[in-house]
């Protein structure tokens, strides 16, 4: 067994032994899947660490984690491969000027930004990073505002991937060949 495959059992392990499931939240007929206790646990948080950083390409410049849970991991896999990290903000939350992509929600519309000065992402190798992948609507928002300030997505990686709700392929109907990795089904 290769040190990837052991990594991911780990990461797999704490995510199914640790994951509070809460039945009909947000919306009865819903099991809610709370990963607090996940990464609140240091073994279970340096598991899944490892585990999102075990997904990336050994040529990723930098690592981008999405607005918020995205942060904590992206933050931590960054640490693990020795890139820096980009926080991917939702709107009204960074000063001018910044990069903006709007993206469909179930109920409405939200925009993710990135600073658009200060620093030049053109042709740098990002490994996205968030906690769950439901529809994919923000990971293609996330892929493409990068993309809009030159980066090169080349691949995202996920905690959990929920069943049945079409992410993955979204992803890869609307940004082409990126690598799309998770280490839970949910």
């Amino acid at each position: 067994m290769n040190a990837q495959t052991q990594t991911s059992r780990e990461a797999l392990s704490a995510i199914e032994r640790l994951t509070r499931k809460v039945a009909d939240f947000p919306a009865p007929g819903i099991q809610f899947k709370d990963l607090s206790p996940v990464l609140a646990d240091a073994a279970g948080l340096r598991a899944v660490i490892a585990g999102l950083g075990g997904f990336a390409d050994s040529d990723v410049d930098l690592v981008a984690g999405i607005d918020a849970r995205g942060f904590l991991l992206g933050s931590g896999v960054a640490l693990h491969l020795g890139t820096g990290v980009l926080a991917v903000r939702k709107a009204g939350k960074l000063p001018p000027p910044v990069f903006t992509e709007a993206y469909t929600l179930e109920y409405g519309t939200a925009c993710l930004e990135i600073p658009a000065d200060g620093l030049d992402l053109t042709g740098v190798r990002v490994l996205v990073v968030d906690d769950v992948l439901a529809t994919g609507g923000t990971v293609i928002a996330a892929v493409k505002l990068l993309r809009q300030a030159g980066a090169v997505p080349v691949a995202v990686a996920v905690v959990m991937e929920l069943d049945g709700l079409g992410g993955r392929a979204a992803i890869e109907t609307a940004c082409g060949d990126i690598e799309v990795s998770a280490l839970a089904p949910g």
